[in-house]
């Protein structure tokens, strides 16, 4: 009986209150709450939803109430600093404190286990260099492209206006303005807060083709020039996956595409509205590779490339020998690892499926390489990438930026509550409540962006100085070290070499297996020549 013992506690408290009230008119306000925990114990009873409350009728719901608070009662009172719920505290208090334009030091020593497995760490040097100018750039365009951009090597990863606020999306634009770098606007289209906030572009676009699309959803030629022309668009990226759920489409629903989602997608209003899993203009390599070379000259010649999580690793070999056949090569990459997404994504995908940011990113650098096609294509890499030490690690594993999508939302406020697909953000960041997305002001988070921007550079140039080189371009492998196992010391050129210039042309086996899939891959499909995969 102990099970339902606080059902007769409340029941017996309502008797005796409601008795107690004949003669004291204020009791009728515990005799009301108890009256209430009553009759909320006997529907547990009779309810056929929940076995936990038929059993403990009142008491079951405490199970409930703890369950719905524990992802904040772990972030706040158990987790130490260091642990990763993706992100740890260690990492968000540093982007907070740039954004803040606070100290960023730490006193009494590392905090990192330096002995253990995974830990990674630069070689510096005895004669170090002063770098006063941490504005570093990279200029993206092929021998094909007319009008280059002067990239930021650090830029605003994808994400839409409509996963994002109003707000949220003004004010990142806002801060790449003033800090000189580009945003890049997702596949949900450019919509009126892009364009408020004059921030340089990058035009993503998805096989929805928002934007630029026909009411059938194909794509549309003249939609697309139009939107190209507009002087902020610096470059148009061709999303073909994204780590967080790679080979995946998505339905936003009718009900959630407000006037100004419709506008900037170019669909109808509260239709849902679907991104398939597939593009619908290409199927082969040589197709994708012509398609982007239709959107350079729709374009009037900006940079083009495309954004892709590696997965059959064949395939992108089949995409290089389509470059190759075509001679049209996109004037840059963007290299997704599968712990990088801000949105909503199946557990099993963002789980298990997709190739991670290290591994994707060398081989697709090495691929290149051995085509004789890295100096025409230039490589961007985004998966939680949010310190100094995390840019100069991608650079030194082959790429030319890097992009950030969580670290910028951290800048304009984001507390990881992890309600981003719930549409109660509680600081406005990625929802489309109005309430919600007031207390987010714009003016204010703008300036955040532009700091945790400038003073991650700034830490950038002085680990760049600290290892005697006057550019963060030019770390290489073997200035990476990392703990392979418990005090073992490797370098990264060891476990992600650079290989030589052509290989795959002359054939040269190369031990990592770039080989066999380049015999397996052909430009014309990207089904493989053989059985294995």
């Amino acid at each position: 009986m102990e099970r339902y013992s606080a059902l007769v506690l409340s029941a017996a408290l309502a008797v005796v209150f409601a008795v107690a009230a004949t003669w004291q008119d204020w009791l009728l306000l515990p005799t009301a709450i108890f009256a209430s925990l009553s009759l909320l114990g006997t529907y547990d009873l009779l309810q056929h939803r929940h076995a936990i409350l038929r059993n403990y009728p009142l008491i079951g719901h405490m199970r409930f109430l703890f369950e719905g608070i524990r992802p904040e009662v772990r972030q706040y009172l158990i987790e130490s600093d260091q642990d990763e719920e993706p992100f740890s505290r260690d990492d968000r208090s540093l982007v907070y404190q740039r954004a803040k334009g606070v100290e960023d030091k730490r006193p009494f020593g590392t905090r990192e286990r330096v002995y253990d497995a995974g830990y990674e760490w630069l070689t510096h040097s005895i004669v170090p260099v002063q770098i006063e100018n941490a504005d570093f750039r990279t200029r993206i365009g092929g021998p094909d492209c007319r009008q280059p951009y002067d990239a930021s090597i650090y830029n605003i990863s994808a994400m839409s206006f409509g996963a994002l606020s109003a707000n949220a999306i003004l004010a990142l634009n806002r801060g790449a303005r003033k800090g000189g770098f580009a945003h890049d606007t997702g596949e949900g289209g450019i919509s009126r807060h892009h364009r408020a906030g004059g921030g340089d572009i990058i035009w993503e676009i998805g096989s929805g083709y928002f934007g630029c699309r026909t009411p059938e959803g194909r794509f549309d030629p003249e939609r697309f020039r139009d939107q190209a022309a507009d002087p902020q668009v610096k470059m148009i990226e061709l999303k073909l996956s994204q780590g967080a759920k790679p080979g995946h489409g998505g339905v936003l629903p009718g009900a959630k595409v407000t006037g100004e989602i419709a506008e900037s997608r170019g669909v109808p209003l509260g239709v849902d509205c679907v991104s398939p899993a597939a593009h619908s203009e290409f199927s082969t390599p040589i197709g994708l590779m012509e398609f982007i070379g239709r959107l350079r000259e729709l374009s009037a010649g900006k940079p083009v490339g495309f954004k892709l999580c590696i997965g059959h690793r064949r395939e992108f070999m089949c995409v290089v020998k389509a470059m190759r056949a075509t001679g049209i090569t996109p004037d840059f990459i963007v290299i997704d690892g599968k712990e990088g997404g801000t949105g909503a994504a199946p557990v099993e995908f963002a789980n298990h499926m997709g190739m991670p940011l290290v591994e994707g990113l060398t081989f697709a650098h090495n691929a290149l390489r051995g085509a004789n096609l890295r100096d025409r294509v230039k490589l961007g890499a985004s998966g939680k990438v949010v310190s100094a030490f995390d840019i100069a690690r991608v650079l030194a594993l082959g790429a030319d930026w890097a992009n950030s999508a969580r670290g910028f939302m951290f800048a304009v406020g984001c507390i990881q509550a992890q309600a981003c697909h719930t549409n109660r953000c509680p600081v406005g960041v990625a929802t489309q409540d109005p309430l919600r997305a007031r207390a987010l002001d714009p003016g204010d988070k703008a300036e955040r962006v532009f700091r945790f921007h400038r003073n991650t550079l700034k830490a950038l140039a002085e680990m760049t100085g600290a290892a005697g080189l006057a550019h963060p371009g030019d770390f290489l492998p073997h200035h990476l070290l990392m703990r392979e196992k418990d005090r073992d010391m490797v370098t990264g050129e060891e476990i992600y070499p650079y290989l030589p210039e052509g290989f795959l042309l002359r054939e040269e086996e190369d031990g990592f297996g770039y080989l066999l899939r380049w015999r397996r891959a052909r430009p014309e499909s990207f089904a493989p020549v053989g059985p294995w995969v």
